[in-house]
């Protein structure tokens, strides 16, 4: 691979960058900007908040965090190996059911800890 290949990536990560700048300036410049003291105060469904803002979270959190990240990175590479699965092989066939295997490993460490049930 050349350098020019990656010129339209270059290209787009430019225009997205410089878009999202001018459109916050925008509107920042044009839309209303009244601060108050009560519109500064930390908001928390209508009522005001309790202890400190960094606290320990439950595992309830980093179990769904693994839940997503296990779907996610299934989706992430099963699709690229199902578009190019004939030229792969069963070279492709075998490294996918080993993905496999470590996913469906993740998936039942995460229903055994109880990270599939919502209180």
């Amino acid at each position: 691979m050349t350098v020019l290949e990656y010129g339209p990536v270059a290209a787009l990560l430019v225009i997205a960058t410089a878009l999202a700048f001018i459109i916050a300036n925008i509107s920042r410049l044009m839309g209303p900007h009244r601060p108050t003291y009560r519109k500064s105060v930390p908001y928390e469904s209508g009522m005001k908040p309790i202890g400190p803002a960094l606290r320990r979270l439950p595992i309830k959190f980093y179990l769904v965090a693994v839940l997503f990240i296990i779907f996610d990175i299934e989706v992430i590479f099963f699709l690229p190996w199902a578009v190019a699965m004939r030229d792969l092989g069963v070279y492709g066939l075998a490294v996918m059911a080993l993905f496999t295997i470590i996913l469906i490993v993740g998936f039942a460490y995460e229903w055994k800890k109880g990270g599939l049930e919502w209180e």
